[in-house]
């Protein structure tokens, strides 16, 4: 475990996940860590982490950002991939000198028929959607904005990640070694890094390479309207694209248009998804992890039997934050005496969710 608290401050170092390297640190060790201290207490995690699985780092970012104290976050070394998205739940993000921070798009490995990867693509996809919605609630670009960097995979020194918006500033103070990690498995990691991961044979083993996907949770802030103002809006725009395609116009037009109108039916669907989620008596106790489900784009139906299996939180209708992080570790709850089966559970139910084990 890499997950060390002390006088304050919790350190996270090593690679991001239980899968390779026996220097990392998983949700479940974040949540025992943070049990040693009240949930309003402030804290100042220090990252140095290569990156590593995608739904460890989604939950890591979503138990730090429920907490009721204030949190704030050092990168020392390196924050790169799935390490990346637990820094920006930080309510200031301070770089030291000589830090690197590097976003990109998730990846996984598929073995199986056409349907398989179809599959892992529509899953990548809604990783990188909510990945890039994080990202842009940090820095205030948009989330189309974050999903162009992410694509190309940007590797960001401390004043570019300051200018870029994804910190808040830079120390003098010079940061840790970068942490092992295969750094020659991303396609445009700075050279130093690539020389010393080859130096030092940090390699990726042949086992499950397939997590070194990447996720998060947090729905970008929209203006408030109502569900009928969102669906009147909606069928209007539909409306006019349509009738524009009928217009005639040159085809490199007719097919942006089309893509426009593609795009439009997909967000109208996924929100009656996500209405139709939150809408579930399952939802109710459960709230946080039922937005969660519905951000990352799972089906009604299945987000219903993750829902249904999971621990409720404290009391019901609305779940704050102290409740929800409660919740998370397993805490207040009668039958349920061990502290970490909470963010056991969330663990075990995204990688079910995700396909890594079996229903």
């Amino acid at each position: 475990m890499a997950a060390i608290l002390e006088d304050g401050k919790l350190r996270l170092s090593g690679y991001v996940g239980d899968y390779y390297y026996e220097d990392g640190f998983t949700a479940a060790d974040v949540a025992r860590a943070l049990s040693q201290i009240t949930d309003d207490a402030d804290l100042a995690v220090h990252i140095n982490s290569g990156g590593g699985v995608a739904w460890e780092g989604a939950a890591i970012h979503a138990i730090l950002s429920a907490r009721g104290g204030t949190t704030d976050v050092v990168i020392e070394g390196v924050a790169a991939s799935a390490a990346s998205l637990i820094a920006m739940a930080g309510a200031t993000v301070t770089m030291s000198a000589g830090a690197v921070l590097m976003i990109h798009d998730p990846s996984m490995l598929t073995i199986g028929d056409s349907a398989e990867h179809t599959k892992t693509i529509e899953m990548l996809e809604a990783l990188a959607s909510s990945y890039a919605r994080i990202y842009a609630d940090k820095s205030g670009k948009s989330a189309e904005d974050c999903r162009a960097i992410m694509k190309t995979e940007r590797w960001f020194n401390p004043q570019q990640a300051v200018d870029e918006g994804f910190a808040d500033e830079t120390t003098e103070i010079r940061g840790e070694a970068v942490a092992a990690f295969p750094y020659q498995a991303y396609a445009h990691a700075p050279k130093r890094l690539v020389a010393m991961a080859a130096k030092k044979n940090w390699r990726l083993p042949d086992a499950d390479t397939r997590a070194a996907a990447s996720a998060a949770h947090r729905q970008p802030k929209e203006p408030s309207m109502t569900d009928k103002e969102r669906a009147d809006a909606l069928a209007a725009k539909v409306a006019e694209l349509e009738a524009q395609m009928k217009t005639g116009k040159d085809a490199d037009e007719t097919a942006a248009l089309k893509t426009e109108l593609a795009e439009l039916r997909a967000k109208d669907k996924a929100r009656e998804n996500a209405d139709a989620i939150m809408a579930l008596e399952e939802a109710t106790g459960r709230e946080a992890q039922a937005k969660a489900l519905a951000d990352a784009g799972v089906e009604a139906e299945k987000a219903k039997a993750i829902l249904a299996a999971a621990p409720k939180a404290e009391g019901t209708g609305e779940l704050t934050p102290e409740v929800y992080g409660k919740a998370r570790m397993g805490l207040g709850q009668p039958n349920n005496p061990d502290p970490n089966a909470g963010a056991a559970t969330l663990t075990a139910n995204m990688r079910k969710l995700l396909g890594k084990e079996a229903a």
